[in-house]
């Protein structure tokens, strides 16, 4: 028998939902940006050039944040390229991704098509190839009233008021030989506090990110955090975590208990920062900013970027095509980033349209879901209020590359609100149900909302422009109360949302 009960009261509190967990990512990067978001002469495009198509689903989606305009791409990237006429604008060469860069759309279009999503801006620095000077200068642009010279050339540009823009990347992966401008872990950290110092002298309010490790699996893992906080712990706010989940091997299982590395992964760098404040005596806390993570198959075709004399505008790169299974684990990976929310507090799915995305268009053509946009989607709609500690006892199901571990994971949400209660569960066993008894204690229960489910069947199954939409989310009516308890069943490879009624919690 595959079961699992999960104790839930109210009372028991992890910390309020981040709304910035929910942030996504939009990089130039293959069609992200053109024919992903913006495509002027496309049948929806309004007078800015943007896809009301893609509007209209990112609104869907839910996301609440977006990190901009890079990823690889801002370590040689000039901001200055991207305002003023349009016409004016210099055609450059992308270094990271080998494409050419037509500068049509840059900081102000970004900000005008955010306002229409009703989106958070985390904007990121170019300490590639730049530095302390032109971060502060894009924070001159973006953020200052008027009267010095780059507030000015901003309002001549359109735009009168600052974009007051509050939390920003200090750079991008500057651990990684792949990036321009890769630099050691003490020569980043030194150079990250300068600048970090130096922004803050215009405004103490920001919030600032310094970069961590590019992934758990860096060779200087661990000691690129310790030797970068110990330059620019008193200077910065979060430190970044990237991580990219894909089976491996057709290891199913494991790939459905990635969320067990994303939790390891966490759990590390937020040691390592704790043991540098506490070595600094310092009562202040380092918050992570999850700010890549997604699913990416990135040993397949569509992630090798293009060589030679071959430098194309806009190539289709990283268009990776989900499948259920992929939904399932996103829907994991969020469960995990939830669970921590008292440290994670943002997160950007990378990226939003096209590249490795929930979202896919065609140029001049239709826009539609991919099956990992679903459990986003619901997730960042009813994950409310507070996350709770959820007690979990039950099944476990062996990996070959975590071991033992629960077969059931779950994460839940209170809203004081509106009393709603919603649970996130994935069934990680790939050929039993999970029998699954949620007991809710410190609260009344007066009823179940919905019960949704995503897998279990068609876990190959993918969607398509004209296709079916295979990673919609179907009712699960095996959910029935009893008393203060909701039994249900999971199917195998799923992934599920129960969303429950109750009265105030108990003092």
């Amino acid at each position: 028998m595959n079961t699992a009960r999960l104790s839930l009261d109210p009372r028991r509190r992890v910390a309020p939902v981040p709304r910035r967990l929910f942030g996504s990512f939009v990089e130039h990067l293959g069609r992200c940006v053109y024919t992903g978001i913006y495509e002027p002469g496309h049948p929806t495009a309004d007078a800015d050039g943007f896809r009301r198509d893609v509007l209209a689903l990112v609104r869907e989606l839910g996301v609440t944040a977006i990190r901009y305009p890079g990823g690889n791409f801002v370590s040689s990237y000039r901001w200055e390229d991207g305002v003023g006429p349009v016409d004016s604008r210099p055609v450059r060469l992308d270094l990271a991704w080998h494409s050419l860069e037509t500068n049509a759309f840059g900081l102000d279009e970004f900000m005008r098509w955010l306002g229409q999503a009703d989106l958070e801006p985390i904007l990121a620095v170019n300490l590639g190839t730049r530095g302390t000077a032109e971060a502060v200068d894009l924070l001159e642009y973006a953020n200052h009233r008027g009267g010095s010279h780059l507030a000015n050339q901003r309002r001549a540009n359109g735009t009168a008021d600052p974009y007051r823009i509050r939390l920003w990347c200090l750079g991008n992966e500057m651990d990684g030989p792949w990036q321009v401008g890769q630099r050691s872990a003490t020569e980043y950290g030194r150079l990250a506090a300068q600048t970090a110092k130096a922004m803050r002298r215009f405004d103490p309010e920001l919030e600032l990110v310094a970069c961590g490790s590019s992934h758990l699996g860096m060779p200087t893992f661990g000691s690129w955090e310790r030797d970068v906080l110990t330059e620019a712990y008193d200077d910065v706010d979060l430190i970044s975590l990237h991580a990219y989940y894909q089976p491996v091997d057709d290891d199913l299982p494991s790939f459905l208990a990635s969320g067990e590395e994303m939790d390891r992964y966490i759990d590390a760098v937020t040691a390592i920062a704790d043991s540098v404040g506490a070595i600094r005596r310092s009562t202040k806390k380092i918050m992570i900013a999850f700010d890549e993570w997604n699913v990416w198959y990135q040993s397949a075709t569509p992630s090798t970027p293009p060589s030679g004399d071959d430098w194309p505008v806009a190539p289709r790169l990283l268009e990776d095509h989900y499948s259920v299974a992929d939904a399932v684990v996103v829907g994991g990976l969020l469960i995990s980033l939830l669970r921590h929310s008292d440290r994670v507090t943002a997160a950007c799915q990378a990226q939003l349209v096209n590249v490795i995305a929930p979202i896919m268009t065609e140029p001049g053509g239709s826009a539609w879901r991919q099956t990992i946009f679903h459990p986003f989607a619901r997730t960042a709609r009813h994950a409310r209020g507070a996350v709770l500690d959820v007690l979990r006892d039950g099944s476990t199901t062996t990996t070959d590359r975590y071991g033992e571990v629960a077969a059931v994971d779950a994460v839940s949400t209170w809203d004081d609100d509106s009393g709603e209660i919603s649970v996130f569960l994935v069934n990680r066993v790939t050929d039993t149900p999970a029998e699954v008894t949620v007991d809710v204690s410190g609260a009344h229960l007066t009823g179940i909302i919905e019960c949704v489910t995503v897998g279990g069947t068609d876990l190959a199954a993918k969607n398509t422009a004209d296709g079916p939409d295979h990673g919609a989310p179907r009712p699960n009516d095996t959910a029935r109360q009893a008393d203060a308890a909701v039994r249900l069943t999971l199917p195998p490879a799923s992934w599920t949302m129960l969303r429950m009624r109750a009265t105030q919690a108990t003092p």
